[in-house]
């Protein structure tokens, strides 16, 4: 009876041992809402030692109670990224995955958006992602591997009226990590892309809303109040995949034993891509001005 109990007390431990082993430690960008907050979630829910980053603490305390640590994070900021780098090392002594969610679209005529505007977007979409992948980098390495997960978006290849900007950043982040997955290969580290389509989270109404206050009075307008009228119809909301479907995505994307270079997924997000790859720029271009019409 001796024996057999120890051999039980000693199974606990090694489950336990294993099971913390299995998981994963995992810092997730702009998780205060949306699909950021739905993957913090879900990663939790399973298991994994989860650090959700965002600019505001207060939209996040309530994850603490699912094992979530929040992280104050603006990405734009060096000094944010560092401390936030700092303390999941300090706490877990590694980092497993960092998943780059945060970002937002800046929409207006190219004539219109300031150029303050312009790279304050890039900031955000490209150069914070940027800087928080180098400092998690030399962990990776040291530790034998890791996993990028980089949220692009359908934007990253085709485009949509007035959002030059934003799909610049996401042109830009897809060649970006292509070739940040060819120099990390050796490493054992991943970098994965994730092109979401449409989404019912708020990115559409601020869009809109955006759109209204930058250009008031553009000599785009008669191009610009169609596309305001379709970003805040009520119908777009309701016509986006959920956010939870995406961050189900995100889920695999992270932790996978062979993810794939690339996730597609959300409303009309293959087909877009599809009508340009096959059919080509002019018929691509036609259908968006025939939406606006």
């Amino acid at each position: 009876m001796l024996v057999v109990g120890c051999y039980r007390r000693i199974s606990i431990h090694q489950t336990v041992k294993e099971s913390r082993a299995m998981s994963k430690v995992v810092l997730i960008t702009g998780a205060s809402s949306g699909m950021g907050r739905e993957a913090a979630l879900q990663l939790a829910a399973q298991g994994h030692r989860v650090y959700a980053g965002a600019r505001r603490l207060d939209r996040m305390a309530d994850l603490e109670e699912h094992g979530i640590t929040p992280v104050e994070l603006d990405v734009s900021k060096s000094e944010d990224n560092e401390r936030a780098v700092k303390q999941v090392i300090d706490s877990e002594g590694r980092v497993d995955v960092l998943i780059n969610n945060a970002g937002f679209g800046l929409y207006g005529p190219v004539e219109d958006v300031s150029l303050e505007d312009a790279r304050y977007q890039f900031e955000v979409n490209l150069f914070g992602l940027a800087h928080l992948t180098q400092l998690v980098l030399p962990h990776m390495r040291e530790q034998g591997g890791g996993r990028i997960v980089n949220i692009s978006s359908m934007g990253g290849r085709v485009f949509t009226p007035f959002g030059a900007w934003y799909h610049a950043t996401k042109h830009a982040l897809e060649g970006w990590s292509d070739c940040l997955r060819f120099e990390t290969k050796p490493f054992n580290i991943d970098v994965v892309l994730i092109e979401p389509g449409g989404v019912r989270t708020e990115f559409a109404e601020v869009m809109g809303t955006q759109i209204i206050g930058s250009s008031p009075d553009s000599a785009y307008k008669s191009q610009l109040e169609p596309f305001q009228r379709m970003m805040q119809d009520p119908r777009m909301a309701t016509r986006g995949t959920d956010a939870k479907v995406l961050a189900e995505v995100y889920v695999e994307a992270a932790t996978a034993d062979k993810p794939r270079r690339r996730y597609v997924k959300g409303y009309l997000a293959r087909p877009a891509l599809m009508v340009r790859k096959w059919l080509g720029d002019g018929v691509y271009e036609a259908m968006m001005r025939r939406a606006l019409r």
